[in-house]
């Protein structure tokens, strides 16, 4: 009978073994540093235990001491070796002896110590952890962390490891997600979707993230609620808003929307009579969609004389002659843009310095291309809630920063009347 036997290939085992970039990079402090941390950590340990036995390893306490000090008479318990733990940090893995000892329980028993530093079962310090996550963040996958890190961590972190540390990041997630907004001094709201795709049931699906951005009084942008939803139905939103006012959020004092008519209908049951701003960038996309590619550029220079006019008096005359000409040229032109009716111009009953900031939902615009930016590298999230994570997370960690709104200065200054006149 012949014996079969297989052989590694020695292409691959050249290609692993040969030298790579930065190999030849030594730098002594780092090795210096490196080489004492097992040291200092095995030191930080002993140091804990000898606090908690009350006398240092192989000490004795004397049989009156205890009397006199006003402690118990004996010992709290006793040391019985060590065991190895094997420890990731940013200073890169190491071994490390943990010292063991049996503590004494009121009931006579004893129980295992168990270190309050470096906890049962952890395998990376908290730095490490927010390194990964970090690296994760900045727009790679999972799998391509491990290469990133490599010089950092010696190759000890896997795609496994970046999944279970990206999890722990779910206990701030959930704590944020049931927060209290009462004491949020919100007065203006920007609401927009945006679509990703996500895996279900082991198929690539395509949801909707449904996000709510609040200005504060001073000015300030703040995310306010991020959720997972099927798709833009009133339904979908109306959930949404249900859980803002559900944890306290006061009645806004202006909306900015992108017209989607679930969302409409959502606030309409919600908060009714609050004026609301349609984004003037998505009605232009629907006034492009009306007509030919051959008139984009001229229903666009109309379209941004009428909307970026210096005073509502100029908006007002713009409109007219726009809605004029376009009935003539091309009418579904001037019927999309009456549909939209007064609310493309609610930004007029602020005051000017806030025309800029008021007119589009470009705010949560700017983050979902970062938010897309960062997930290219990976064609489809994990799950749903994964994508909600991922989103939030973006700006909980501050790798994304936003500003206040321009004319944050003028807040204050209560929503007027229409001033425009919309008879054509």
């Amino acid at each position: 009978m012949k014996k079969h036997t297989t052989h590694p290939d020695s292409a691959t085992h050249a290609a692993e073994t040969a030298p790579q970039l930065f190999d030849n990079w030594f730098d002594p402090i780092e090795f210096g540093v490196r080489g004492r941390v097992r040291d200092f950590i095995e030191t930080m340990m002993e140091e804990e235990l000898e606090a908690v036995l009350s006398r240092p390893r192989y000490g004795r306490i004397a049989p009156d001491a205890g009397k006199e000090a006003g402690t118990a008479e004996e010992a709290t318990g006793h040391r019985h070796g060590h065991r190895s733990r094997s420890l990731l940090g940013t200073f890169g893995p190491v071994e490390v002896a943990m010292p063991r000892a049996r503590l004494n329980t009121p009931d006579g028993g004893t129980t295992e110590w168990k270190s309050k530093a470096l906890k049962a079962y952890q395998r990376r310090t908290i730095a490490a952890d927010a390194v990964i996550a970090a690296t994760y963040l900045a727009g790679t996958n999972t799998r391509r962390v491990r290469r990133a890190l490599t010089a950092l961590f010696g190759g000890a972190v896997s795609k496994d490891t970046v999944s279970r540390t990206w999890r722990k990041v779910k206990t701030d997630w959930d704590a944020w997600n049931t927060r209290s907004l009462a004491d949020e001094p919100i007065v203006r709201l920007i609401l927009d979707g945006t679509v990703v795709r996500v895996r279900l049931d082991r198929k690539a699906t395509s949801i909707s993230l449904l996000v709510v951005l609040g200005v504060r009084a001073d000015g300030q942008k703040v995310l306010l609620a991020i959720k997972n939803m099927g798709g833009e139905s009133a339904e979908a939103w109306r959930s949404v808003l249900d859980d803002l006012t559900r944890r306290g959020l006061q009645r806004p004092e202006f909306l900015i929307v992108d017209g989607a008519a679930g969302l409409d209908s959502a606030i309409a049951a919600v908060w009714d009579g609050v004026p609301v701003q349609r984004c003037t960038v998505h009605k232009h996309r629907n006034l492009l969609a009306h007509a030919p590619e051959r008139l984009h550029e001229e229903i666009t220079a109309d379209y941004n004389d009428m909307i970026y006019a210096e005073t509502s008096q100029q908006i007002e005359a713009r409109r007219k002659a726009f809605i004029r000409k376009w009935r003539i040229k091309h009418r579904a032109v001037a019927d999309s843009l009456e549909e939209a009716g007064a609310r493309l111009f609610s930004f007029t009953r602020l005051p000017h310095e806030q025309w800029k900031s008021a007119r589009t939902t470009n705010a949560i615009e700017r983050l979902h291309e970062e938010f897309k930016r960062r997930i290219k590298t990976q064609t489809v999230l994990p799950s749903a809630e994964t994508a909600a994570m991922l989103f939030w997370a973006l700006l909980a960690s501050g790798q994304i920063n936003m500003r206040k709104v321009d004319g944050w200065k003028t807040l204050a200054a209560k929503p007027i009347a229409q001033p425009i006149d919309l008879a054509a």
